[in-house]
């Protein structure tokens, strides 16, 4: 029987967003879950077989599947599996059996990558590095994430980890606390979690104004600072500025390893626009090598935030031979 359709899957700290893939790279039908309700993970993959099983409804069916991909933190090419996910609920310090497990569930063949490699794909396919060969994807989500492609080709490295950006340390004394235990990472501060712990740790360490005040400090998201900042708070507009500036010092560094046509911003924080994207150019032009300057393209994705990831995880699933 032919077999149509795959299932994309994109797992985020928050969420878990789905989508039913045709050939043609369109999503179909798609539905969201909470990724963060349980720190059990096959409760967790119960929950995402019931949810392609509802949003196919009566129109699709199983039988119709060629398979399923994800897209997930800390995903493993090679294996399957979903190997110290901090940022997940239901990760945390193990190895899980993720493709396997969900697999016997739902029935289907699963795939499985880093979320970051997943929306590289998507974006090389359908977005903004359509016809490139050489980027870098860059997440700016929960976390910071990676998706580097050379020669057309991800690189996954010997054993599926490659590319985790988001862990290059930036600050080398006192740095703040990553969650993958390390501190001064990347991730700390270029994430919307580092925006808004930025934002907590000005606001305690001045008497400077700023319309952050009147929320409670531990609930300053980057939403938050956003806002702020469009309203032309000088203290929102300067943690954008600091950001942006740790992020281009970073992006001057990793073009120096892959020498890429292009990097491309992903991600919740990427809608900020020009307050991220002004201080990542200008720090990458004043950080990179001169046969560099002025010459790599920093670019938003595309694609929409939810189909950029879906749709590149469910290019996995077309990998999987048809009975």
């Amino acid at each position: 029987m032919e077999k149509p359709y795959v299932v994309g899957i994109d797992i985020g700290g928050q969420t878990a967003k789905i989508g039913l893939v045709d050939a043609r790279g369109n999503v179909l039908v798609q539905t969201v879950i909470k990724s963060n309700d349980t720190d059990n993970y096959e409760i967790f993959i119960d929950n995402l077989c019931d949810a392609v099983k509802n949003m196919l409804g009566s129109k699709y069916s199983l039988s119709e599947i060629r398979g399923v991909g994800i897209g997930a933190p800390n995903g493993n090419y090679y294996k399957g599996t979903i190997e110290n996910a901090v940022n997940l609920t239901f990760g945390g310090p193990r190895v899980i059996p993720f493709a396997e497990t969900m697999s016997k569930k739902i029935g289907l063949p699963v795939r499985l990558t880093n979320d970051a490699n997943a929306a590289a794909v998507g974006e090389m396919t359908y977005g903004a590095a359509r016809g490139m060969k050489n980027f870098i994807m860059i997440t700016l989500g929960t976390g910071v994430g990676s998706g580097i492609v050379v020669g057309g080709y991800v690189l996954y490295g010997h054993d599926g980890f490659a590319g985790e950006l988001g862990h290059v340390t930036m600050v080398r004394k006192n740095g703040s606390l990553c969650g993958c235990g390390k501190t001064g990472c990347l991730e700390a501060y270029a994430s919307a979690t580092g925006v808004a712990r930025t934002a907590r740790e000005l606001l305690e360490a001045t008497d400077r104004k700023s319309v952050c005040r009147d929320l409670p400090a531990e609930n300053i998201t980057s939403k938050d600072v956003f806002e702020a900042a469009m309203e032309g708070d000088e203290l929102a507009k300067e943690i954008f500025s600091f950001t942006g500036n740790m992020l281009g010092e970073a992006l001057a560094d990793f073009v120096a390893f892959s020498s890429p046509e292009a990097i491309v911003l992903f991600g919740g924080l990427t809608r900020s626009g020009d307050l991220i994207m002004k201080p990542v150019v200008e720090s990458i032009n004043n950080n990179i090598m001169p046969q560099w300057r002025n010459k790599i393209k920093v670019v938003f994705s595309q694609l929409k935030e939810s189909d950029a990831a879906i749709l590149g995880a469910s290019a996995l699933a077309w990998e999987v031979k048809e009975d």
